[in-house]
């Protein structure tokens, strides 16, 4: 069959349909009755009604990508994992404001278009929408060739959710005396995967870590975890403060963005045993110590702040989360994280 003009350029819009067949089923399976319009249409629609039922609703939007975690997963052909991955980044990205999940929407890019790994991408995206009570109401899959190398992909999401005006964690009632608790990761999440590259090259990557258990790439590419199961129990139990996704900038960068100006935090790294992937990434990358815990989580996904007595409750609740740190006066010191 003659190629069109636009497949010898590059594209194949045959392709791309076909991808949005394979998917078209699990992206359905995240409607609920709220998606007037979702796959194939322009624009998505959302009956936003429910919210009249809120007294006073305010939208939380949010927008990440998974970075060059792509390039690891897609060498391990673990496309399913990455699409969980963007999604439960966005979500814990909105959860720390207080907001509900309510829709969300992704974007593949690739240099030519394999139908079946697009599919894969977002039947892993259906499968944390799913459990995160949030429908996919639309994307787009671009085939760019001389954008992006052979082989090579980008995946990025939007997500949009609601909490009540009153209900909204902003970190303003962060006080001196004021406990960090610590909700361990599931190991690197989405950021760092740049350095880590630059450790661990692709013949590493099958190579099976007895401490894991494991090949060093499964463990790479272990998916983001969703904090909001932990957050609702939170919710119902206690007064959260403050929530410090630890994604790019690990401690140093993010813990900051939630404490008020006459607040600072001192974070203790006795309080939970580093895992074992973040210790070899350390000791083979000759990284330093400090710089780990400005990249990378180090074992720690969420920090929550509460009052001491919350924090009590807290850890009665949920037996995997640790007292890391606490809130103290700002004083000389130019850092706002002290690590001890």
């Amino acid at each position: 069959m003659t190629k069109s003009a636009y497949e010898r350029a590059g594209v194949d819009i045959t392709a791309g349909n076909r991808a949005v067949d394979l998917m078209r089923e699990a992206v359905r399976s995240t409607y609920g009755p709220e998606v007037l319009l979702g796959i194939g249409a322009f624009g998505g629609l959302f009956d936003a009604s429910r919210l009249q039922a809120m007294r006073s609703p305010v939208l939380v939007g949010s927008t990440d990508g998974v970075g060059t975690k792509t390039v690891v997963a897609a060498a391990l052909g673990s496309y399913g994992t990455i699409g969980q991955d963007i999604v439960n980044h966005c979500v814990d990205d909105i959860l720390v404001q207080g907001a509900e999940p309510l829709f969300f929407m992704d974007y593949v890019a690739a240099p030519k278009l394999d139908p079946q790994m697009i599919a894969d991408v977002v039947r892993g995206v259906a499968t944390a929408c799913r459990a995160a009570g949030c429908a996919i109401l639309g994307g787009e899959t671009a085939e760019m060739p001389g954008v992006y190398a052979p082989g090579e992909m980008d995946l990025v999401g939007t997500i949009v959710g609601v909490v009540e005006r009153d209900a909204i964690i902003d970190g303003s009632t962060i006080v001196p005396g004021d406990v960090l608790i610590g909700l361990c990761s599931s190991g690197l999440h989405t950021n760092g995967f740049s350095l880590v590259r630059s450790i661990f090259g692709p013949d590493r990557w099958k190579e099976t870590v007895p401490s894991f258990g494991r090949t060093l790439g499964v463990a790479l590419v272990a998916p983001h975890r969703s904090y909001l199961p932990i957050f609702r129990q939170l919710r119902d139990a206690v007064t959260v403060k403050g929530m410090a996704h630890i994604t790019g900038g690990g401690f140093i960068e993010n813990i900051p963005r939630i404490l008020p100006d006459a607040c600072s935090v001192v974070v203790d790294r006795q309080a939970w045993q580093v895992p074992e992937l973040f210790q070899m990434i350390e000791r083979e990358g000759q990284v330093p110590h400090d710089e780990m815990y400005r990249v990378f989580n180090m074992g720690i996904g969420m920090v929550v702040v509460l009052s001491v007595e919350d924090a009590e409750t807290a850890l009665s609740l949920l037996p995997e989360a640790l007292p890391i740190g606490e809130v103290v006066a700002v004083d000389d010191q130019p850092e706002r994280v002290r690590l001890t």
